[in-house]
């Protein structure tokens, strides 16, 4: 005869497997990182950043991670700070075409015209929100109050691919001249920026 007990012990073992199953899954996907991408991810990825340039640079690089992947971008990314003048809004804003020509003929980036152009472009659109808003910094993180998002998600895969937010916010973007700029890319912006706090809570 089952008892009820017997039921509970094993509905406690099985979250317990499950729980061991999803860290074993997260630690493996966590050593397979390159150094580079493994130091970004233990030391800048959902940390609140306040600065500008940084905000510009992290937005720029989540643009050409697109169709891609992080590790990609994080392994050129001082190409891309060497390509855009470490991502100074004023001097980026002030490339032209025949810089986009001369990017386009570098071996360390990656050689996208569409993406090159929506940096330029968003340089000088960063440039309108400061002169409107007072600092990038400001205009963004009005949108959650001043303070982190956090979603303390229990496994990767509760972790969402855009949100309610990010689809207001891309709106809100392009209506100030900002391009590539679609509601998945802004969530992985908000989350590396660290306006979404959606780094994964392991249970014992």
């Amino acid at each position: 005869m089952v008892k009820p007990n017997d039921h509970a012990e094993e509905a406690k073992t099985e979250a317990a497997l499950q729980r061991y199953q999803e860290r074993k899954r997260y630690t493996d996907w966590v050593a397979k990182m390159s150094p580079a991408m493994r130091a970004y991810h233990d030391h800048e990825w959902g940390v609140p950043v306040h600065d500008d340039q940084k905000l510009f640079e992290l937005l720029s690089l989540e643009i050409f991670q697109a169709g891609l992947n992080w590790e990609l971008v994080i392994g050129k990314r001082a190409a891309f700070n060497d390509a855009f003048h470490n991502f100074a809004i004023k001097q980026v804003a002030a490339m032209d075409e025949e810089d986009v020509e001369q990017l386009l003929q570098r071996q360390d980036i990656i050689r996208n015209r569409k993406k090159l152009e929506a940096t330029i472009t968003n340089a000088r659109a960063v440039l309108k929100i400061q002169a409107k808003y007072g600092s990038l910094d400001h205009y963004l993180w009005h949108f959650v109050n001043g303070k982190p998002l956090v979603n303390r998600p229990k496994s990767r895969a509760e972790i969402p691919t855009k949100s309610a937010l990010s689809v207001k916010i891309a709106k809100d973007l392009k209506n100030n001249g900002f391009a590539f700029v679609g509601p998945v890319i802004v969530y992985n912006y908000l989350q590396g920026a660290g306006l979404i706090d959606d780094h994964v809570v392991m249970q014992d």
